[in-house]
């Protein structure tokens, strides 16, 4: 009788294996609003995950065809978020500022909980230390890190001795690198120059023409005039970041009138012509007093960079979720805000596989769950403005697995073979 009952238990494991083995989708997401701007989606519908892609969005797909099901009703279920400001070529030298410096921050450790999945670092390294950043963070992370190549081969070593270098602004080896690492590099960046010549940006732009990437720009002088930089230098698909920055020093030409708190009516004229606009929100570059008149005119940001570091994810940025609630506060739609974050720079930066969930796409996912209450935000000046929502990371998914679950909302999974 014991050796029937272990040949039955036997048969019937093998047979559940084999059953479970079979079934068609390693993760359900189930019943949540979808949201994905590249194919016009904006409903209820379940997402199937098998191999690390999306396999099929449709409605009502039935959960035992699925080895893991996630409960997501009443949640949003959007692309992988896409933070294209970020700083994480962390390391250990206090003295290397965002290049292999302790400004930086790890990746992992902030993009999951927020819905990232994806963070360019934005100029970090350029050419000489590209090899150290790819090889300390880009090969090592499990979140997907690009890079917008510094056009100083130091990269952001430090903005007085280094960041200064007009000598160290080689358009040529900075284009040659972005080329020879193609699946890495998306772009240049040019920033903290505080002399009065264009040399800086126009040799990021050479580096952008060379190598046919777009370029963000980070002023950081009053020497430079915007309406200068978006009429003469700046290609369609280039970028300006730090779009509602207000310095307390006076150092940067805004985009609001600071006498007449008027918005400049050429800014959404730059933007018609393609320059995209990036928040970059950071330790000291966004300001109520800038963003509101501008939303009010009708101009809203492209992307919704934050300008991830040390000195941010404490301060009044904190993280995405923080940032896209600051902007739902202040009138933008959340179908607008996720497009911003996922497939706006997906295409800003070309890499249009990203930031959708398309069929055969990477199942590259974020999970959002919507608070309802009373909530305070506060810009980089510490003035402070009030919203009754507020947005909450509740699941990331990245290359088909799940990587953060806030409040455990993955069903059990079954065993397969």
């Amino acid at each position: 009788m014991t050796r029937k009952i272990s040949i039955f238990l036997s048969i019937l494991i093998l047979f559940t294996f084999t059953v479970q083995a079979q079934l068609p989708y390693r993760l359900l997401i189930k019943g949540g609003h979808v949201i994905d701007a590249k194919n016009n989606i904006n409903e209820v519908m379940d997402i199937a995950i098998q191999d690390n892609k999306i396999v099929r969005v449709a409605r009502n797909i039935d959960t035992l065809m699925a080895q893991q099901v996630i409960d997501a009703r009443g949640m949003y279920v959007t692309p992988g978020l896409i933070d294209i400001h970020a700083h994480v070529f962390y390391g250990f030298d206090p003295d290397s500022y965002l290049s292999g410096g302790t400004v930086a921050v790890l990746p992992d450790q902030s993009t999951f909980r927020s819905g990232v999945t994806t963070v360019v670092d934005a100029g970090g390294a350029g050419w000489r230390s590209f090899g150290t950043f790819k090889k300390n963070i880009i090969d090592v992370s499990k979140t997907r890190v690009l890079s917008l190549l510094n056009i100083v081969g130091e990269g952001m070593r430090g903005i007085e001795k280094y960041e200064q270098n007009v000598s160290d602004m080689d358009a040529k080896r900075t284009a040659d690198t972005a080329l020879a690492h193609k699946n890495d590099v998306v772009g240049f960046k040019v920033a903290h120059f505080t002399g009065s010549e264009w040399t800086p940006v126009q040799r990021g732009v050479d580096a952008g023409k060379f190598a046919n990437m777009p370029v963000m720009i980070d002023l950081n002088s009053l020497y430079f005039s915007i309406e200068e930089l978006f009429t003469k230098y700046l290609r369609p698909g280039d970028i300006y970041t730090h779009t509602f920055i207000q310095s307390s020093r006076g150092v940067v030409d805004p985009i609001v009138d600071l006498k007449t708190r008027k918005f400049k009516p050429f800014v959404l004229e730059a933007q018609k012509k393609g320059i995209i606009f990036d928040v970059g929100f950071g330790g000291g570059s966004f300001n109520f007093n800038q963003a509101l008149p501008a939303l009010k005119a009708g101009f809203y940001p492209n992307t919704m960079g934050t300008d991830l570091h040390q000195g941010s994810v404490n301060g009044a940025m904190k993280d995405q979720m923080n940032v896209l609630s600051i902007f739902l506060s202040m009138g933008m739609n959340i179908p607008e805000l996720i497009k911003a974050s996922t497939w706006t720079p997906a295409q800003v930066i070309k890499r249009e596989e990203l930031g959708n969930l398309s069929q055969g796409s990477v199942a590259d996912i974020a999970i959002i769950s919507m608070r309802n209450g009373n909530f305070g935000f506060r810009d980089v000046a510490g003035n402070k403005y009030y919203g009754k929502q507020k947005f909450e990371c509740e699941m990331t998914i990245r290359d088909g697995k799940i990587v953060y679950d806030l409040n455990a909302i993955a069903g059990i999974l079954r065993p397969a073979k």
